[in-house]
């Protein structure tokens, strides 16, 4: 698989590295399974693996190069990093929202936030929201922020309509 860019993220699993990059590649358009290697013989001692399994996982996500590790359950998924899905439109939105959050965590998080079947997090934002929250229209970025808070899955028409007042 070609380097796309020169920094990609690296997601460790227990052992769901394969399963989660299927599931990732089934959500995103111009996606793709990239190699996949495999624990051998050689530092059995260390990684404990069955020779055969799968180790590590190339994939593409819109075209953005990740690797994912299966290196056992010595660290979890955490909210202090989370990727960001970016949308145009509330379809975006709600696809992604509903494909990303399914068989994952009930409890939706506030701000667009989720954590999929697999721990991690995802934010799912519209592209517009950088511009709504820039520091020219304080009293409009303020109203959108607030509206912003009150939500889980977020609401482009409701976001737009609170920054306009």
């Amino acid at each position: 698989m070609p380097r796309v860019h020169s920094i990609s993220p690296c997601l460790w699993f227990d052992n769901q590295a394969e399963e989660a990059a299927a599931y990732y590649t089934a959500i995103f358009p111009n996606s793709k399974m990239g190699s996949i290697s495999r624990y051998g013989e050689a530092g059995r001692e260390q990684h404990g693996q069955k020779p055969g399994t799968v180790m590590f996982v190339e994939f593409e996500l819109n075209g953005q190069l990740f690797g994912a590790l299966n290196g056992g359950p010595l660290f979890k998924f955490t909210e202090a990093v989370s990727l960001m899905v970016w949308c145009e439109t509330q379809k975006e939105i709600d696809h992604y929202w509903e494909k990303l959050r399914a068989g994952g965590d009930p409890k939706a998080q506030q701000c667009g936030w989720l954590k999929d079947k697999f721990g991690v997090s995802w934010q799912v934002v519209p592209t517009i929201l950088s511009e709504i929250l820039r520091p020219g229209d304080a009293e409009g970025s303020a109203r959108a922020m607030s509206a912003i808070m009150h939500m889980h899955k977020l609401d482009l028409a409701a976001i737009k309509k609170a920054h306009a007042g």
